[in-house]
């Protein structure tokens, strides 16, 4: 009995006449045109319908900006994001799973600092009767004590257990350290504050805050969008108010500085967290900038991956992305690496930073990473579900499908020359800051060698 072995990768991708070539990239599709109706209704809600016949199912996102200065906003806003359908006047718990059961149907929320999003979906057939859920939901929640009591304690067993997860420690001193004490930052509120919310406070919230004016409804489906708009002007006619949805007042934008050492004693892996203003979708430079982010660390063909985890093993993952907040944007990069190797983890970091301006994307560099571009795009809008939530980030920012279906053509004429352009205007090392967590007094030793690392209040300079 014979026993065969298997090839490596590396033996599979040779030949005996050398590498194994790869084929050439076929022609990428344009994005298809997308019947749509975009209007603001009278009570200030912008709804956006779109007809995406895929499945015999719609889809919708509403997004209510939803900020707050009061200390107790984020606590209450989490509470009341988690029992918004859990009974209205007309409706318990159970009659709301039972109605949305019925039409092949689902309603979900979630709440930050920016926003209060409900998403759902049904039979394309049942979306009035959806829409009649929904409606009741955001004029009529009742939010019973019971009700509120109980997911309050909920909540704050599940935030205390999350607060010792190392990616939320990273995340919350990165955000201390780009914006100190400004609303976003409250991202995860307090478990104490948690447990002290009482129903009254979130009754109060609702009526003041889940409001139409400034805010967005997307729907998209196997629907027609002229009569989606009536249908939703129906069912929403009671949702009015004089107000306005609060917005999250505008960020200012980063300061470039050194990172700062977040001691977490004890462990054995460190957080890298990397910041630097970017550019909102809106502005020209935005499609070569993506490209160029794609090169740096977007993907899995990136040069940061194919240097700190392919080439050195210093992490098992890396990646560089957007944040989009209101009219502003940041990019990140980030890392979780073994503690003895965080420093050199680092180093690399930076190097590819400075080297993907100095030394920048070549044609073949900037073709790979536009066809994954525009392929992305048009997968993640294929379906409802997805071309749904793109839209709803694109609303919420004044934008719509316009953009969406310009964007393939924006990413395709951008040149090589303009990706070199934007590597070295943004990626340059000076202009990030952010934190490293992890054991400092395992850490702070070759960190303070490395430079341009704050080390307990102390600023080490760059070399």
């Amino acid at each position: 009995m014979s026993v065969t072995s298997h090839r490596s990768a590396e033996e599979i991708g040779r030949t005996k006449q050398g590498p194994r070539q790869l084929p050439p990239l076929g022609e990428q599709r344009s994005a298809a045109e997308l019947s749509h109706a975009d209007t603001v209704l009278d009570n200030g809600l912008r709804v956006l319908a779109v007809h995406k016949p895929t499945v015999p199912m719609v889809e919708l996102r509403l997004t209510i900006p939803f900020a707050g200065d009061d200390p107790m906003h984020p606590a209450t806003a989490e509470v009341l994001a988690e029992t918004l359908l859990t009974g209205t006047r007309r409706r318990d718990r159970i009659g709301i799973d039972t109605d949305l059961a019925l039409i092949g149907g689902e309603l979900s929320t979630v709440v930050d600092p920016e926003h209060l999003r409900i998403s759902g979906g049904a039979l394309a057939e049942k979306l009035p009767d959806l829409l009649d859920v929904l409606a009741d939901v955001l004029t009529e929640a009742s939010y019973e004590d019971a009700e509120v009591n109980r997911e309050a304690a909920r909540i704050s067993e599940r935030l205390a257990v999350a607060r010792t997860q190392p990616r939320v420690i990273a995340r919350e001193a990165l955000q201390r350290r780009r914006y100190g004490d400004h609303p976003y930052t409250r991202e995860m509120p307090r478990a104490e504050d948690v447990a002290a919310v009482v129903p009254e406070g979130v009754r109060s919230l609702h009526a003041a805050s889940v409001l139409p004016g400034g805010s967005t409804l997307v729907v998209v489906g196997d629907v027609d969008p002229d009569t989606v708009v009536e249908q939703v002007r129906r069912a929403l006619a009671d949702w009015s108010s004089d107000a306005r949805a609060r917005r999250l007042p505008e960020l200012p934008d980063l300061t470039p500085g050194d990172l700062l050492l977040v001691a977490r004693p004890g462990a054995v892996q460190s957080q890298l967290r990397l910041s630097a203003q970017g550019v909102p979708r809106t502005d020209p430079r935005y499609p070569a900038l993506q490209l160029a982010n794609l090169a740096y660390g977007g993907y899995f063909s990136s040069r940061l991956v194919e240097n700190i985890r392919e080439d050195k093993g210093y992490t098992y993952g890396a990646h560089s992305g957007f944040e989009f907040t209101g009219s502003k944007a940041t990019l990140q990069v980030e890392a979780d690496t073994a503690s003895e190797v965080t420093a050199a983890a680092l180093l690399e970091t930076r190097y590819e930073l400075a080297r993907l301006g100095l030394v920048p994307p070549t044609d073949d560099e900037v073709e790979s990473v536009r066809q994954y571009a525009v392929g992305t795009l048009l997968i993640a809008s294929s379906s409802q579900a997805g071309l749904a939530s793109q839209l709803a980030a694109l609303t919420a920012v004044g934008l719509g499908v316009e953009w969406l279906a310009e964007h393939p053509r924006r990413l395709a004429e951008v040149t090589t020359e303009q990706v070199a352009e934007a590597a070295l205007e943004f990626f340059s090392p000076r202009r990030f800051t952010g934190v490293v967590v992890g054991d400092a007094d395992v850490l702070a030793p070759k960190l303070t060698a490395l430079g341009g690392v704050e080390v307990d209040g102390e600023i080490v300079p760059a070399r």
